[in-house]
């Protein structure tokens, strides 16, 4: 089986069997965003754990294509019981391979299943797919009382 392949059956696992899918209490913040050039929707809640300065669980309703959908499966099972920083470094490390035009080699050991979409960089109207999930976590959380250091995002296509 090829790569691109193996990694168009990932992106379809996850979004056939959403890990972390469905709006949970408590959390400590909210963000819903919307990707408007093609409708894409996600409402992202976040638990934070401050004493352990950990993402405690990231729940999420989509509505959209199979890459955003996915996109916020592997986001919720890379970042839940990550440090707050740690879950910046990989935020900034999907997104600038999402963002790479297919010239920047993901880091498997980081990314795990999110190297599956370094294919949609070659795509720029997918590219708003999917990083809509991972660009409503980065909101949701600069909204809880936690001081943190986020990266720098700037020319974020969502």
């Amino acid at each position: 089986m090829q790569i691109q392949q193996m990694y168009q059956e990932l992106i379809l696992d996850h979004y056939r069997d959403p890990h972390g899918s469905g709006l949970r209490e408590p959390y400590d913040a909210e963000s819903h965003h919307v990707n408007p050039t093609c409708g894409d929707e996600v409402t992202l809640r976040v638990k934070v754990d401050t004493a352990a300065g950990a993402i405690a669980d990231v729940s999420y309703e989509t509505l959209g294509c199979s890459i955003s959908q996915a996109s916020v499966s592997v986001l919720h099972d890379l970042l839940v019981g990550k440090s707050i920083d740690e879950a910046w470094r990989i935020l900034g490390s999907f997104q600038e391979m999402a963002q790479g035009r297919g010239q920047v080699e993901p880091d498997e050991e980081v990314l795990g299943d999110g190297v599956a979409f370094a294919g949609v960089a070659r795509y720029p109207a997918r590219v708003k797919c999917a990083l809509l999930g991972w660009m409503a976590f980065k909101d949701a959380v600069s909204r809880t009382d936690l001081t943190i250091d986020m990266p720098d995002t700037e020319g974020s296509p969502a």
